[in-house]
């Protein structure tokens, strides 16, 4: 039996084991808990008649969680930050990402979560999913096929839902389709061997299939609504996409966390909604949720998450060091914080978490090779410009004053320990060399300048870059600082345009930059965050958006990338769908090479460790988790067996 394909990780007890295997059955070990165990809350309102009994709200067989530290205590609210103005992925990261299946908390393997097991037939073209009988959405409604199918079916195929459909479920140009077998279990089939499915669905960007709950959503569709034309006009929107959004939300958009009645699977329910003009965000218990732990309590142990919202991030600095906050990371986790962190433990009464970070370069400059002004854009993509501009920054002193030396000078690509690692994409133009960048620039016939020395293009007009950044970013501002003095010195201007988060991304999607600092993703999970490489990201491959949107739309829309990323596109199709993992990794490489020598997105450091703080009395938090989107840090970790200790 594969312990991993029931949702069961391996532990070191026997007597704990049996337990999970018994609880995955729906029995309960002799001589351990004689029921299952709920919050106080939730057994009040049962007593009162106002909610089901426990064993009728969980599911057959409720996944069971093995506590990182033990079995915890039922009560208490998780307050955190976060920013006002498009922060809403804080709450995706608090909460986690309830897909089909998930990473295992340390970052080694992928284990099944919504879906109790799956199978695959031999070139992993089908899936088959196994679902939990009797689980349920946060309404008590039941959970089954009919919800995959409904995302499946009803909504990824509509082009007005999705004019591009997301890549993940494209396989040779063919769209994923669904097959319901019987109400707990479905087949989801694809154009082509799709080896990293399973990996897709773990990610947070992966939970589309169990995101629309049919008996609720279905209300806003043209399929089955009576009355959408009614609805649209009640709540002001032109189409019934734009209603199915504003209802049932999305994957990365503020409206999922806005409406109180959406049902859901995650471990807490929205309460006091995100909206324009919120100062607070509460997400409360799902008395429905379907996991357990070892002891047979069910999960969350905590009542709530609170999420107050800030203007700045030195104000959630304060917040933290003043003890207002029980687990903090997003806008605390840059290493310049650790001396003040440090010093207000006592004060804060909590405890520094340092945290393996998996991106490749703790910031890095994606050069947008489809620059708004003409002259630049032919600049950039001229063999030698981003070379110049990489050996005209000094990655040393950047690292020493940004990240107080805890980082190492490299580009980007998969760190020396993966084993995907290229040397050239990691290290290439690394070293601070005026003279050679100089020279480079002479000889692309940049020798003109201005009174102020700034260089000059042939037919007149300053070089100058405009830099997007976020004001939620204050290390990446100081890191742009650095690079605009550097970058003087070979007579190229750097001006920065900081913004809110929502103006940053309005700036991107519209092409409105030439350059955009951000963290370097693929350090430790090369193969699951691609954007720095391939132009896959609708939000973050920035080195060129118009060219996602060309390759996620065939080429309908968007402009035509270079031949070189259409080469790196080509490989990244054939090797999604390439069923060997020795064939599929040297595939990649091909990738990382062409990556390489395109030279398209800037490295400054290696991360240092990030920081994150939790109170002292707040238990079963791993405190050397992984740092990335991928692990959606913190909620990789299952925040649900979190507990204060008393």
């Amino acid at each position: 039996m594969e312990f991993a394909k029931l949702g069961i990780r391996p532990m070191r007890h026997g007597r704990m084991l049996a337990a999970a295997l018994a609880l995955q059955v729906g029995l309960l070990a002799p001589g351990l808990a004689q029921a299952f165990g709920e919050a106080p809350p939730l057994k009040q309102l049962v007593d009162a008649g106002k909610l089901p009994p426990v064993d009728q709200r969980l599911p057959k067989t409720p996944q069971v969680i093995t506590p990182y530290e033990r079995v915890g205590q039922y009560g208490g609210v998780i307050r955190q930050a976060m920013r006002g103005d498009g922060d809403y992925n804080a709450i995706l990261r608090a909460v986690g990402a309830q897909g089909l299946t998930r990473w295992d908390i340390k970052f080694t393997e992928i284990v099944p979560n919504v879906a109790e097991g799956w199978t695959t037939n031999a070139d992993k073209s089908e899936y088959t999913f196994k679902l939990r009988p009797g689980m349920k959405w946060s309404d008590g409604q039941p959970f089954t096929a009919d919800d995959i199918l409904f995302f499946v079916q009803d909504l990824l195929p509509d082009k007005a839902f999705f004019q591009s459909p997301p890549p993940r479920y494209v396989v040779n140009g063919k769209l994923m389709t669904g097959e319901k077998i019987d109400d707990n279990t479905v087949k989801l089939t694809f154009g082509g061997p799709y080896r990293t499915f399973p990996e897709e669905m773990a990610a947070p960007v992966g939970q589309h299939p169990v995101l629309y709950a049919k008996h609720y959503c279905k209300q806003f569709h043209p399929k089955y609504a009576t009355n959408l034309d009614e609805l649209m006009k009640q709540n002001n929107v032109k189409d019934w996409a734009a209603l199915m959004r504003l209802k049932c939300g999305d994957i990365e958009v503020p409206s999922r966390w806005a409406n109180l009645e959406r049902p859901t699977l995650d471990p807490w329910v929205v309460k006091e909604p995100y909206k324009g003009g919120a100062t607070r965000i509460v997400l409360e218990r799902n008395p429905y949720f379907w996991q357990v732990d070892t002891a047979g309590n069910q999960l969350p142990y905590t009542d709530a998450l609170q999420f107050t919202v800030f203007g700045d991030v030195e104000t959630i600095l304060l917040a933290a060091i003043n003890g207002q906050l029980d687990l903090q990371i997003r806008y605390l986790n840059a290493i310049s914080n650790k001396p003040v962190l440090s010093e207000n433990m006592a004060k804060g009464a909590y405890t520094i978490m340092e945290m393996k970070d998996l991106n490749a370069s703790s910031a890095g400059l994606m050069v947008n090779q489809t620059s708004p002004n003409p002259a630049l854009r032919t600049l950039i993509r001229t063999p030698g410009f981003t070379k110049a501009l990489s050996l005209g920054m000094d990655r040393s002193e950047i690292n020493e004053i940004v990240f107080l030396g805890g980082g190492t000078p490299r580009q980007i690509g998969p760190l020396e320990s993966h084993r995907l690692y290229n040397k050239q994409l990691a290290t290439q133009f690394i070293e601070h060399d005026v003279k050679q960048a100089n020279a480079i620039l002479d000889g692309l016939g940049l020798t003109k300048k201005d009174g102020q020395g700034f260089r000059l293009y042939p037919q007149g007009g300053r070089i100058s870059l405009a830099a997007i950044v976020s004001i939620g970013s204050p290390a990446y501002i100081e890191v742009l600082e650095l690079i605009r003095k550097q970058w003087a010195e070979i007579g190229v201007e750097l001006l920065i345009r900081s913004s809110e988060r929502s103006l940053f991304y309005d700036r991107a999607q519209n092409n409105d930059y030439d350059l955009s600092v951000d963290a370097i993703t693929g350090g430790l999970d090369p193969t699951q965050e691609v954007r720095s490489v391939l132009v896959v990201h609708p939000l973050d491959s920035r080195q060129s958006i118009p060219w996602v949107k060309w390759y996620t739309s065939g080429g309908k829309v968007g402009e035509e990338p270079s031949e070189s990323m259409k080469q790196r596109l080509a490989l990244f199709d054939k090797w999604k769908v390439e069923p060997d993992e020795a064939k599929a990794d040297d595939i990649y490489r091909q990738i990382l090479q062409l990556a390489a020598d395109a030279f398209e997105v800037i490295g400054v450091a290696q991360p240092p460790a990030q920081l994150g703080i939790r109170k002292n009395n707040l238990r079963n938090v791993f405190d050397t988790m992984p740092y990335g989107w991928t692990y959606a840090t913190p909620g990789g970790s299952l925040p649900q067996q979190y507990f204060y200790a008393r």
